[in-house]
């Protein structure tokens, strides 16, 4: 029996120390100080300095504001107290400057991202022109360099006659290809098919590839004037001479082969005989 009731007083005197201390930290955690100290931390106000001080015949008689913020308070304390207000949720607050900071962040990160998908739809559009496949549905290319380009394509590789060269007649063919020129004018259109074959077959921007095919046309028509050119003017030449062999009394016969000095005489007597 006594065992029992000193087991009780034992879990009495336990309860109280434990629910005592408990009692006394609430109280603790509702001290005035402690909440003005949380008023000047958050966005209130700077200032409520309790403890308050109190003076008697101009002695401060207060012992907590002494210590904490009077005269025998630690330096860092009076610093803090005579201190410009560093509220971190004040209007100008390092915690309010954050926010707004993280805010203008916010708004940069959204305008960035919409640059970059910008450029990416961009990026995809310009894919569907840069490769080869499709060249054949760019719209520019329907509506005016497949039309101007195409006499490229119907001029033979390699002509061979006067036909496939466009020109007058066969006299004049023969005339530009003993002169060399149909070779050069060979290579000049050998240079242009590849340049036009590149332009339909590689793979490259669509501005790129728009400029290669205008290098492509000016160098053809200049290959066109270039070829008519010679078609008329060798024309020309032909009909002067024409011209000169049939009017000039001295025009060579088509088939004469030079004599001796005797033969030359002998013509030259035959042909003023009935003159002098």
């Amino acid at each position: 029996m006594k065992i029992l009731r000193r087991k009780i007083q034992l879990f009495l005197f336990l309860l109280i120390t434990v629910v005592i201390p408990g009692q006394v930290s609430v109280k603790r955690l509702n001290d005035p100080s402690i909440v003005a100290q949380h008023k000047r931390m958050t966005f209130e106000s700077w200032g409520d300095w309790r403890p308050y001080p109190k003076y008697f015949l101009g002695i401060q008689t207060n012992f907590a504001y002494a210590t904490v913020w009077g005269m025998w308070a630690p330096k860092i304390n009076r610093d803090y107290k005579d201190g410009d207000d560093i509220r971190p949720l004040k209007p100008t607050g390092e915690q309010n400057l954050r926010f707004a900071q993280l805010k203008f962040q916010e708004e940069e990160a959204k305008k960035i991202k919409a640059a970059s998908d910008t450029i990416y739809k961009r990026s995809v559009q310009d894919l569907a022109h840069w490769t080869s496949a499709t060249v054949d549905a760019d719209p520019l290319w329907l509506l005016y360099y497949k039309r101007m380009l195409k006499p490229i394509t119907e001029f033979p590789d390699t002509p061979q006659n006067f036909i496939e060269w466009r020109l007058k007649d066969q006299q004049t063919y023969e005339t530009l290809n003993s002169t060399g020129t149909l070779k050069r004018l060979q290579e000049e259109l050998d240079l242009i098919k590849e340049k036009y074959t590149l332009s339909r077959s590689m793979d490259m921007p669509r501005g790129k590839r728009f400029i290669l095919y205008h290098e492509t046309l000016i160098r053809w028509r200049k290959f066109v004037q270039e070829l008519r050119k010679y078609n008329n003017r060798t024309t020309l030449l032909l009909d002067y001479k024409n011209i000169l062999n049939s009017h000039l009394p001295t025009a060579l016969p088509t088939q004469w082969t030079p004599a001796s000095d005797k033969g030359i005489v002998q013509n030259v007597m035959q042909q003023y005989k009935h003159k002098y």
